[in-house]
């Protein structure tokens, strides 16, 4: 499998001291705060779900701006971290939110968390367009068996 951590990597921090989003001091309706999307905060998933694919990719853009993080691949960036947003919000319907629960719970913060697994999807998608794919086409098997096999240490280990 390729390696895209480094695509999820930001290589300059950004930092927040003391400050306070609109999102979480409550000035905001769900829906405007969906649009100010804050990764460590979960949107509510059916106010995501509502927002248009535009509106999603707008409000991850827009997370990453003030933030200011230096991205390699900002619009590729952007995309998988709305991909897997979406995967969230869908629920049991996807094992992302198990994943993301179980890593959290190893230590990971949300947004670790959200680029371990666009990586594995990233990897995904590389493996499929190059034909690479194992699997008799079923991507979805696959993906679940990689997002099971994810640990902590084992993201950790990929972007240190």
């Amino acid at each position: 499998m390729a390696d895209y951590a480094p695509l999820f990597r930001p290589t300059r921090a950004a930092v927040n001291y003391g400050y306070t989003t609109p999102a979480m001091s409550g000035r905001l309706t769900e829906r405007e705060a969906a649009t100010r999307h804050e990764v460590s905060e979960q949107p509510r998933s059916e106010i995501w779900l509502e927002l248009d694919e535009t509106e999603r990719i707008d409000a991850v853009t827009d997370y990453h701006r003030r933030t200011r993080a230096q991205l390699e691949s900002p619009e590729l960036h952007v995309v998988v971290h709305v991909i897997v947003e979406n995967q969230i919000a869908l629920g049991e319907a996807t094992p992302v939110p198990a994943t993301l629960g179980r890593l959290m719970d190893e230590g990971l913060d949300r947004h670790e968390v959200i680029h371990a697994i666009g990586a594995i999807l990233m990897s995904i998608f590389h493996d499929v367009a190059r034909e690479a794919d194992d699997d008799g086409g079923d991507i979805n098997a696959k993906y679940s068996r990689e997002l099971a096999k994810l640990t902590a240490a084992s993201w950790r280990s990929q972007v240190e």
